[in-house]
């Protein structure tokens, strides 16, 4: 071996060290913003819901919530949002290498728990949408579409993996199902991230088609997605830089979820609490 060898294989180490970190870090940025959306979900929806108050659920701003005798609508929107805090919890789990390692039947569980309500809630937001109306406009249907339909192709490729025993790729492909299904946090921790850095809404309407709109309500899980991909590409990658240059993004884009956390709890979640 030169001596010139030992210096880059150095720099590759540091680097690989470096993006490890930086995915540490930005998935304790995505822990606490997705904790404190499930505490959100049973604080508000959870002890309306418990209690009967259903009707309740629009105390806070909704597109379509409660509708009386709309039972069918009612019900689906009940087993949605609760749900989303059992996909949320049960995804964060799968993510937490620690967990699979000390309770691999836990990891089995909840894996399978994540995939199936994902497709359910994949189904039921598609529903909603379309035989509901739950939408402000028609591009925001169009990115829920969207959604749903990567949802559902990704958790079957991710469960068809697992069943093949072709362990990275079932990695990969739970990783990608984590960041569509977490889509509807991504895009509230998106809009708020970016109230919070203009100081005001810009490129925003009530009905979400404004510039802004279309790229978050979309990029809210696209854009989480395309990082995923950098990330892999990283990791295979053999040079120092591509994981250096990927770890400053995922950097950056951790910071702009705490950002688009703070926001989201000040005015979005806080103040009907």
């Amino acid at each position: 071996m030169s001596s010139n060898e030992i210096p880059a294989r150095e720099a590759s180490v540091d680097a690989r060290s470096v993006l490890r970190w930086a995915a540490t870090i930005w998935f304790a940025a995505a822990a606490l913003g997705q904790a404190a959306f499930i505490y959100f979900i049973l604080a508000f929806y959870g002890t309306r819901t418990a209690s009967g108050r259903f009707a309740a659920w629009n105390d806070k701003p909704l597109i379509t919530g409660y509708v009386q005798d709309d039972h069918a609508g009612n019900a689906m929107f009940a087993a949605h949002v609760l749900l989303a805090a059992v996909v949320t919890l049960a995804g964060l789990a799968q993510l937490v290498p620690a967990l699979r390692r000390a309770a691999p039947a836990l990891h089995r569980w909840t894996g399978r728990t994540f995939l199936v309500v994902a497709c359910f809630l994949a189904l039921g937001g598609a529903w909603m949408t379309i035989a509901r109306g739950s939408y402000l406009s028609v591009v925001s249907a169009v990115a829920i579409a969207l959604d749903a339909v990567l949802i559902l192709v990704f958790a079957v490729l991710a469960w068809r993996a697992a069943l093949a025993r072709r362990f990275d790729q079932h990695r990969r492909w739970a990783m990608r199902a984590f960041m569509v299904v977490s889509g509807v946090w991504f895009l509230r921790v998106g809009l708020m991230g970016w109230v919070v850095l203009n100081g005001r809404p810009v490129g925003m309407t009530h009905r979400m088609d404004g510039p802004a709109d279309i790229v978050l309500v979309f990029g809210s899980y696209l854009i989480p997605l395309a990082i995923l991909e950098l990330y892999f590409a990283a990791e295979r990658s053999a040079r120092p830089a591509p994981k250096l240059a990927v770890s400053v993004l995922i950097l950056a884009s951790a910071a702009y979820v705490a950002v688009g956390t703070l926001g989201a709890i000040m005015m979005m979640w806080g103040p009907y609490l």
